[in-house]
């Protein structure tokens, strides 16, 4: 099977596409034949060694993949040959087979497409637990998402309306913020030709938002901090940006907010009934038509690296997937 590999950390220029063998189950394994795979922003640092796991050379980029079952291992018993999964790993997904352990997988609801449901796990749950759980979001409140163009703020615009909340969606371009409001977005805010803080004012007759969602990091965090409301709260979701802010620690002080890391990777591994009832409820939400995936374009295996340096540019609009 062909598989794009990382022999050494670098760009993805560096990464090549080889003819590797079929993939074996271990234990409690199933090998999913990928029929698409979600580029995340993870998979840009993975290859850089950036990460915060960084799995033995060789391996493939790709943390989120739909497909069908081909094969299981010992003591997999609730998935069988055939079924249509999407499945969540590290590392592994950017080829034609990838690994997932079997109480990973999760089956692709009906009348969901494999590039939709590639690029549906990461991004809705991530938004979901930053929402429900870290933020702890009320219906009537307003919700700040930064970077509200890419993947991962499209779905916390959508869940973040889902959840009842007046959502202003701050990115970088009018064709950004244009697919912001397609998927529900009830103001918008250019933060490269506005003021971030004036134009919160202006939306928020002065009295700031009650959560900021932010994966981007960078000379946007702080003044997003600073435009809470009292009692407001801040969730980490990553830095797409590059550059991680940092942060006066008088801010939290004077506004009485909080400001909260989310890692849903991590969640998952240690929630338990939680982490699985937040599967449900992203699947419900997309049986009940509140959730859309974003995919504006696919890309093949020979071009992998072409996707992942849009990403890292910040030229991707929604969500982009590769299809071996």
């Amino acid at each position: 099977m062909r598989a794009v590999l990382c022999k050494s950390y670098g760009p993805p220029d560096t990464l090549v596409i080889e003819d590797v063998p079929s993939l074996e189950p271990g234990p409690r394994q199933v090998v999913v034949g990928v029929k698409a795979a979600g580029v995340n922003f993870p998979d840009t640092l993975i290859i850089q060694g950036k990460y915060q796991f960084n799995p033995a050379f060789p391996f493939s980029p790709g943390s989120e993949v739909a497909g069908t079952v081909l094969r299981t291992g010992s003591g997999v018993n609730h998935v069988k040959i055939g079924d249509r999964v999407i499945a969540s790993m590290g590392h592994g997904g950017f080829a034609e087979e990838a690994i997932a352990m079997a109480d990973q997988l999760v089956p692709i609801p009906d009348g969901m497409d494999y590039v939709a449901a590639s690029s549906f796990l990461l991004t809705y749950g991530t938004s979901l637990h930053a929402l429900k759980d870290r933020g702890t979001l009320k219906s009537g409140e307003t919700l700040l998402v930064l970077g509200a163009g890419g993947g991962v703020g499209i779905a916390a615009v959508e869940v973040g309306k889902a959840m009842g909340a007046r959502v202003i969606a701050a990115a970088s371009s009018d064709d950004k913020l244009a697919l912001c409001r397609e998927h529900g977005a009830d103001e918008t805010i250019n933060y490269s030709a506005e003021n971030l803080r004036d134009r919160i004012r202006a939306l928020t007759a002065d009295k700031g938002v009650d959560v900021v969602y932010d994966p981007v990091g960078g000379v946007y965090s702080e003044p997003a901090l600073r435009s809470l409301a009292w009692g407001g709260r801040f969730l980490v979701i990553g830095f797409a940006s590059g550059e991680i802010p940092k942060i006066p620690l008088n801010q939290p002080l004077l506004k009485g907010c909080d400001i909260a890391g989310v890692f849903w990777g991590a969640f998952m591994k240690r929630g338990g009934q939680a982490s699985g009832q937040h599967l449900d409820d992203v699947v419900a939400l997309y049986n009940a038509g509140k959730l859309r995936p974003a995919v504006t374009r696919t890309y093949s295996l020979e071009q992998s690296a072409e996707a992942l340096k849009e990403l890292m540019e910040r030229r991707v609009k929604g969500k982009i997937v590769i299809v071996p």
